[in-house]
């Protein structure tokens, strides 16, 4: 279980938010709504343990992520607004960069394989200097599909998606939901996504 207990947050001598809390179970999805501003990815952030936690706690199997943060960290896949992408590599060689840094064995045939069933067949071997935002967006996506973390936590991954490309994402969101993965994420769109979801959101 991952869960968020009275999480606060401010930027500045401005509180963004303040008494968050939510749990996720094997299964569940959360898509976490409001205005721009209000600090949606900067609740995806503190998540995550990419920002400092100024007041509350975050659990991971019921005890504090700090903890254990290897452990949460090893069940975590964080996909964000910036993709971490090296413009210079293609497709192919980020996400094969990407397995080479978590310590992850990767086949050409298994990259290959994401790639193309997120529609960049034919375009593995182009740097992504070259590529569009939504075939950036869908190279950063494929290690969703390469990855066998619990916790996957989205910001707007719909982004910049066309509708094919939407459909695929929704399916391998499923795909995880079923294997009893759990998912936060944030999308100005309306989310609907296999096993048990809740919306919450977050306002100042």
């Amino acid at each position: 279980m991952f869960s968020v207990s009275n999480l606060s947050c401010s930027r500045g001598s401005k509180r963004l938010f303040s008494g968050v809390s939510f749990a996720l179970q094997p299964g569940h999805w959360l898509h976490l709504e409001g205005d721009n501003g209000v600090g949606k990815t900067s609740l995806l952030r503190l998540a995550c343990g990419l920002s400092a936690v100024e007041d509350g706690e975050i659990q991971w199997q019921g005890q504090p992520v700090l903890n254990n943060i290897d452990e949460f960290r090893a069940n975590l896949a964080y996909l964000g607004h910036q993709l971490a992408l090296k413009e210079d590599l293609t497709p192919l060689e980020n996400l094969q960069f990407d397995a080479a840094i978590s310590g992850q064995s990767l086949s050409l045939a298994d990259a290959k394989l994401a790639l193309s069933k997120l529609g960049l067949k034919g375009r593995e071997h182009l740097p992504v200097r070259v590529l569009s935002q939504g075939q950036k967006r869908r190279t950063a996506l494929g290690r969703l599909l390469l990855s066998s973390a619990k916790l996957w936590i989205l910001d707007e991954p719909f982004v910049a998606l066309d509708t094919a490309a939407q459909k695929v994402l929704t399916e391998v969101l499923n795909e995880h939901l079923n294997r009893q993965g759990m998912v936060l994420l944030t999308s100005h769109q309306a989310v609907s996504l296999a096993g048990q979801g809740q919306a919450y959101r977050l306002t100042a």
